[in-house]
């Protein structure tokens, strides 16, 4: 298979003021898909201009024909299962067909606090998530559900006329812990990972691709667990959070070296940040548009 390159698209901008055309230039450069941050404001940007996911996605869909658009990622930090159904299925409806719904457990940011609540623990966030993506997938598939649970519930919750993707529209969910693995080979349709975060300060590439294998082997524990096979999932590296940081985007050839170590540990897809200057994410455009329109040519 060859590999997948898609963008993610922080909604920093006006969509009057260069937002529209970043969505429109992501489809004409040929990205696979373009997601963006589901968040209500994220780390460095907070004190400036950031816009909501699902009006974002929602525009993006009506400006574009063919570019696959989500989520990278959506989590129970602010968000219910009941609402965010009725807002995917419209996406989904919307788009023709091409939302993917990337989904973990959160964080400990400002989206963690923005409502009132105390930051949750990893074991509370992962509780969450185990609750969360179910009754998401049944919200999705069935067109009444009823549920009682220990954080999220539904009283006859309709969602007519389902997703325009049958049986719904695929989850890519983020994870390296066991219980988010076991989610993700259950549920999801692709697997999401940034890395080890612990090595972005200190670590090296080398190290970074040694973890990343094992977390690999340990999504293939998990499927093997219930008897699904792992190439059935499609495997995302969210680029930007290893110790190789912003390198990759330097050039054309240190992109392809980079990306083919990482397919060759089974990755089918590699999302790179769409050049945000004075950021973490500021890289030269010329150089970025070059390896969206040539790298996949030679991942092949």
């Amino acid at each position: 298979m060859s590999l997948r390159l898609s963008t993610v698209i922080l909604p920093y901008r006006r969509w009057s003021e260069g937002g529209r055309e970043a969505w429109q230039r992501a489809e004409e450069l040929g990205f696979h898909t373009a997601y963006t941050y589901d968040h209500l404001s994220w780390r460095t940007f907070r004190d400036g201009p950031w816009f909501g996911a699902v009006p974002t996605l929602t525009a993006a869909a009506a400006v574009t024909d063919r570019l696959r658009l989500g989520t990278l990622v959506t989590s129970p930090n602010f968000r219910h299962p009941v609402t965010l159904a009725k807002e995917l299925i419209s996406l989904d409806d919307i788009s023709g067909g091409r939302i993917t719904l990337g989904i973990g457990a959160g964080g400990t940011g400002f989206d963690a606090t923005v409502l009132g609540q105390e930051p949750w623990t990893p074991r509370e966030r992962a509780d969450r998530l185990a609750e969360f993506v179910p009754l998401l997938d049944r919200l999705l598939t069935e067109d009444s559900v009823s549920y009682k649970g220990d954080f999220y519930s539904a009283h006859e919750a309709r969602n007519i006329p389902g997703s325009v993707q049958r049986p719904r529209l695929p989850f890519a969910v983020a994870a390296t812990g066991p219980r988010g693995l076991r989610l993700a080979a259950r549920y999801g349709q692709a697997w999401v990972t940034t890395g080890d975060p612990k090595l972005y300060e200190n670590g090296t590439p080398e190290q970074s691709i040694q973890a990343i294998r094992g977390q690999a082997e340990k999504l293939a524990d998990a499927c093997a667990e219930i008897g699904r096979d792992t190439n059935e999932l499609g495997k995302i590296l969210l680029t930007g959070f290893t110790p190789d940081r912003g390198r990759p985007l330097e050039s054309l050839d240190a992109f392809v070296d980079f990306a083919g170590r990482h397919r060759e540990l089974g990755f089918t897809e590699i999302v790179i940040h769409w050049p945000i200057p004075d950021s973490d994410f500021a890289a030269d455009e010329k150089v970025f548009e070059q390896i969206a329109m040539e790298a996949p040519a030679q991942l092949r």
